[in-house]
């Protein structure tokens, strides 16, 4: 038992690498029919004959590993050593064929010594130009003769290195048409052109790669500090803003307290000047019916004296007769209109009607304020055509928005007042009496469009999406209110509404205006677009919500018509 203990162990232990000791370099499987070359490197007989069926016509034979040549053919007889030491290893159940993962793919670097089914390449070699696998790479490493070789990982792309003209390896850049060439291009279309070695363009290539990655290294640092800083922007603002919350919410809850209390001290005071006043009634009233009843008992007993028909009777019973006690005077009762606390619902209305006017007014400037926080510098405002340009935005015409005498055409970019009602379906953001439409696209942060115009009845407008839609109003209607802001065509001039305020703009009518906006910034201006580009009118202000573009048309102006311009 203890020695085939041993002679397993023994197994073990040399099989462990044996199985790829006796294995052959072409086929990479175990030796089969093995054959020993007298530089010592086995084969299997097939496989090495198949590789010197190749090598007939050069005459001269090698060994696939070390390269090795003889002039004659070698007569090949059959190891028996290795052929017994490779039936042990089959035995044994090892083999020495690698992974399916080792072999290569179609995405692979193939290794070209490899017959049969290809190994993966692990190198290519730039001077040989082919690609080998780890065990046909190992003369590159152990023959002096190729250490001068230039190993590179694997490459597809070795034969890009040859000269398709001369069939010679590149190793030569004309700096002239920078291309890489051979040696010989320099005689041929290359002549008289700046050529120098591959190396040496590569040392001044990677002199000029240097200096780029050192610059975009030192692009890498700032940015990185630009993020950093940006990141502590970040935590500050939130910080800010969760710490604006927590106190707003403090104030608030601080407020709704307030009137919480001052809710329960009128509804306190109330019930006990209700409880107080019922009692004081109370008391009268039972005062009263005791009088009642009283007057009633004393007007009983006379009832009866003056029935008395003796004389005497009644002249002696008249006297025991009880004085009347004081009577309650109905006279100085007074009673107050019938209104009681309604003047406490009264003041209580008051009270609230001035709250909501302080909140209404000071809302506007806590909003304001809150628009006002900007972390980022905004650019500058442009000032060229060419500069504005860079904002320029596509937008379309929401047919939903449109009023049923608006024709919509051009993909939805073009509208035109046809006077004649068209099959829109009922939409709640329809316009139904004002003749009007608004862009589908909302707009935020910096824009520009242009919109050329045909007739003198059509307004440019921005709004609000939450404008009125039904009816003909000034809630509706552009520039008319506090949602929305418009340039009309008047007269062949321009007026300029928002809240229903009109200012006069000097210019002649365009038939292009353009329209800037920039959102953050508060800023919308009207430009006169033609040969040149000239400032109509430019509004600053705070929105709190995005707008849409907007086109109005007068009613009169039957045919008129606008178009949203693309300027992309």
């Amino acid at each position: 038992n203890s020695r085939c203990y041993r002679e397993e162990k023994w197994h073990r232990k040399e099989f462990s690498w044996t199985g790829k000791t006796f294995s052959c370099s072409i086929c990479l499987d175990l030796l089969k029919d093995p054959g020993t070359l007298s530089c010592g490197h086995s084969y299997c007989m097939k496989c090495i004959k198949s590789h010197w069926d190749t090598e007939d016509e050069k005459t001269v034979y090698s060994c696939p590993q070390c390269r090795q040549t003889f002039t004659a053919r070698p007569d090949l007889r059959k190891n028996t050593m290795w052929a017994d030491l490779v039936e042990e290893l089959k035995k044994t159940g090892l083999q020495a064929a690698p992974a399916d993962h080792c072999y290569a793919g179609s995405e692979d670097v193939a290794c070209d010594v490899c017959t049969g089914r290809k190994l993966k390449a692990c190198k290519s070699c730039l001077f040989c130009l082919i690609s080998f696998c780890e065990k046909h790479l190992q003369p590159h490493y152990e023959i002096p003769a190729y250490t001068k070789h230039k190993l590179v990982e694997p490459s597809k792309k070795l034969q890009e290195n040859v000269c398709s003209r001369h069939d010679e390896a590149m190793k030569m850049f004309c700096r002239t048409d920078q291309q890489s060439i051979c040696y010989l291009c320099p005689v041929d279309e290359h002549k008289g052109h700046d050529t120098v070695s591959a190396a040496a363009e590569r040392s001044e290539k990677q002199r000029e790669l240097k200096v780029s990655r050192q610059n975009i290294q030192q692009r890498i640092q700032d940015r990185e500090k630009d993020v950093k800083l940006l990141q502590q922007e970040v935590e500050a603002i939130n910080g800010s803003a969760d710490k604006t919350v927590g106190n707003s919410e403090k104030i608030f809850t601080e407020l709704i307290r307030l009137m919480e209390k001052r809710r329960s001290d009128v509804k306190q005071q109330v019930r006990s000047q209700q409880q107080t006043e019922v009692s004081r009634v109370r008391e009268l009233q039972e005062k009263l019916e005791q009088e009642i009843t009283e007057l009633k008992r004393r007007d009983a007993e006379m009832k009866k004296l003056s029935h008395t028909q003796d004389h005497n009777q009644f002249l002696h019973d008249y006297p025991s007769l009880s004085p009347l006690s004081e009577s309650t005077h109905s006279s100085s009762i007074k009673i107050r209109p019938l209104r009681f606390f309604e003047d406490v619902t009264a003041a209580v209305s008051e009270v609230r009607d001035k709250l909501q006017d302080i909140l209404r007014e000071k809302w506007t400037n806590i909003s304001q304020t809150v628009t006002e926080v900007n972390v980022l510098l905004s650019e500058p405002e442009p000032k060229t055509r060419a500069e504005i340009l860079k904002y320029s935005c596509d937008i379309t015409l929401d047919p939903n928005t449109a009023h049923k005498h608006l024709l919509l055409s051009d993909g939805n970019s073009k509208v035109t007042f046809t006077g004649q009602t068209h099959p829109y379906s009922s939409h709640p953001d329809r316009f139904t009496g004002c003749l009007q439409v608004l862009s589908k696209e909302s707009l935020t942060g910096r824009c520009y469009w242009e919109v050329e115009q045909s007739g003198i009845g059509v307004s440019v407008a921005v709004t609000y999406k939450n404008i009125r839609r039904a009816g003909r109003s000034n809630k509706c209607e552009f520039g008319r209110n506090d949602k929305s802001w418009s340039l009309d065509s008047e007269n062949n001039n321009y007026d300029f509404y928002y809240k229903n305020v009109c200012t006069f703009v000097s210019g002649p009518l365009a038939f292009r205006v353009g329209v800037y906006l920039d959102h953050r910034a508060g800023i919308l201006s009207f430009y006169n677009i033609s040969e040149t580009m000239t400032l109509l009118h430019r509004v600053q202000t705070t929105f709190t919500q995005p707008l849409h573009a907007g086109l109005k048309f007068d009613y009169w102006c039957v045919g008129d018509s606008a178009e949203l311009c693309k300027l992309k």
